[in-house]
């Protein structure tokens, strides 16, 4: 891929796709994450003295406007993570982004209206989608593709626009690409991985592809209820996927024939409900009550899972260990999180909820190797899949 380097881009509009889907409480940015890692390739390009042309989408507005849905409070963290003023289009492609765009001089920036107010944007005929990516590329000179957290997605500012401009990858995307790399070749054993969230389906790809590089599988949050009853455990009224059963016990038996150390949990916080406020008892993982369900992994579980991770060189950690976002069953993720922290190993958190996690809990970012900023193209890339939007700034 070619990279910033590449390009000339002084005085020059160049569209940046980055990344900006923050969680939002009305207009208020909860994790202003994302915008805070698309801030170094824009502020290379305006040092560089390009007019950067910033494009982005934000939740699921279904291909028209929303103001749920607005970017304009992203244009606003932006500028004061930059620390210069960030012009703010009102639309996509209309009067109001070519009138912003027109205006920028050298070293300033713009942010377009949010690219999935547009049908074309995502659309699945090819001529809608390509009809869209040309008006968008009409905005520009360049292209740089930084979002890392959309590559894995079809869409027209991902895969159709750098087919249509000189493109190239920013520096996201290539530290992405370069710590992802390092997961899949040549490495540095131990190699542990550590999955959590809600379900089993959302993994079974990486979960095959992975059994056959891992020395240690680590399975925690509501998929490890699945994994349990696999086995024949009761897990009461646990987050359960009866339908991946089979695919499960599969995964049971090729690790125990690849000599894998799938590790389960042996404790669990039981609760009487899904409620921050929930009465829940500490039981064994292989006996939970009928009544119960488990919201995070037990005390004994955070140690042993810390003493998988102790002696590792190599960690991959994707997902929650409970509901992370009730601070009662928040103890299994942060015990997770702390011991990436301690051990002595490229230690890459796989996005989304991991990341917004380690930023809920306040811990050093710095004390990871590296958090990425998109959970569903980390996994997908882990699977050995082709990301539209790589290959488009491969060619």
């Amino acid at each position: 891929m070619r990279t910033l380097d590449d390009l000339d881009v002084k005085g020059r509009r160049v569209l940046v796709r980055a990344d900006l889907n923050v969680p939002l409480d009305g207009e208020t940015i909860t994790d202003d994450g994302r915008i805070r890692a698309s801030v170094p390739t824009i502020k290379a390009l305006t040092g560089a003295g390009a007019k950067v042309v910033v494009c982005a989408h934000l939740g699921r507005p279904k291909g028209r406007p929303n103001p749920a849905f607005s970017l304009k409070p992203v244009a606003e963290r932006l500028a004061e993570l930059l620390g210069e003023d960030v012009a703010f289009a009102t639309d996509v492609v209309g009067d109001s982004a070519r009138g912003v765009v027109d205006a920028l001089g050298e070293g300033q920036v713009a942010l377009l209206e949010n690219l999935r107010f547009e049908p074309g944007e995502e659309s699945k005929d090819d001529a809608e989608r390509g009809a869209f990516a040309e008006k968008l590329a009409g905005l520009a000179e360049l292209y740089v593709g930084d979002g890392f957290g959309a590559v894995h997605r079809k869409h027209a500012s991902v895969y159709d626009v750098p087919r249509l401009l000189p493109h190239a990858a920013g520096g996201l995307i290539v530290a992405e690409v370069e710590v992802l790399r390092r997961l899949t070749e040549d490495t540095e054993r131990p190699y542990v991985v550590v999955l959590g969230g809600a379900k089993v389906s959302d993994k079974l790809g990486v979960i095959a592809n992975l059994l056959a590089k891992v020395d240690r599988l680590l399975i925690g949050g509501g998929m490890a209820y699945t994994f349990l009853k696999a086995q024949g455990y009761e897990v009461g009224k646990s987050l359960l996927q009866e339908d991946q059963l089979d695919q499960v016990r599969g995964f049971l038996n090729e690790a125990a024939e690849r000599g894998v150390d799938l590790v389960l949990p042996v404790d669990v916080l039981a609760a009487t409900g899904f409620a921050e406020d929930a009465p829940h008892d500490v039981v064994e993982a292989t006996a939970i009550p009928a009544d119960r369900e488990g919201l995070d992994i037990g005390p004994r579980t955070r140690e042993l899972f810390a003493a998988k991770l102790a002696d590792a060189k190599t960690v991959f950690w994707n997902g929650p260990m409970g509901v992370f976002e009730f601070d009662a069953f928040s103890g299994g993720t942060r015990a997770v999180a702390e011991a990436l922290i301690r051990a002595e190993a490229l230690t890459v958190v796989g996005g989304g909820d991991s990341a917004a996690a380690v930023r809920k809990f306040g811990l050093p970012e710095d004390g990871f190797s590296h958090i990425s900023t998109g959970g569903g193209a980390s996994l997908e890339y882990l699977e050995g899949k082709t990301l539209p939007g790589l290959a488009a700034l491969e060619d």
